[in-house]
């Protein structure tokens, strides 16, 4: 057992020192591997949260709000949540693939493509996992890009894919 907590510190201890400076591109790059992190935290997605995101941004469609006329009609079955709903919980449901040292402040700079691919049924638990695709200079810092994939748990095939460029700053 002692060996065994042990060895839990000491991977904690060591992943922090395996930190890479923000401006080190060439260590980022190298870094690229094309393998897909673990999934990280995974959610619920209630008809309760699709209710309140239909409310925050005025998309009442029925595919996502009526669940009678879905249980009907629907193609799917019962509600589904929004795309950008969907989206929008990435921040809570992934595990970054690489760990960045020295940004005094990190911003999403952009989009390289989204994919609604698959519903999100009301009631479904989601997960996401996460790779590095590479790093380039930018005048304001370095400009990170990764590709992220949501899925239904267990299901192989994503719901969204997408690809986010987070621009990492530092002091002037």
């Amino acid at each position: 057992m002692l060996w065994e907590s042990a060895s839990y510190y000491l991977a904690i201890w060591h992943d922090r020192l395996m930190a890479i400076p923000f401006r080190d591109i060439d260590a980022i790059n190298a870094g690229v591997t094309g393998e897909w992190g673990d999934f990280g935290t995974e959610v619920e997605v209630s008809q309760e949260m699709i209710n309140g995101f239909a409310e925050l941004t005025g998309d009442h469609q029925w595919i996502h709000v009526d669940i009678e006329r879905c249980e009907k009609e629907s193609p799917f079955g019962g509600p589904i949540a929004h795309g950008f709903l969907t989206l929008s919980l990435m921040p809570q449901l992934i595990n970054m693939p690489v760990d960045l040292s020295g940004a005094t402040n990190v911003v999403n700079y952009g989009s390289g493509g989204l994919q609604f691919r698959r519903p999100v049924p009301a009631g479904a638990t989601i997960h996401a996992k996460s790779r590095l695709v590479g790093a380039e200079k930018h005048l304001a810092g370095t400009l990170v890009t990764f590709e992220s994939s949501i899925h239904v748990k267990d299901n192989r095939k994503p719901s969204l894919t997408y690809i986010s460029k987070i621009l990492f700053q530092g002091q002037r």
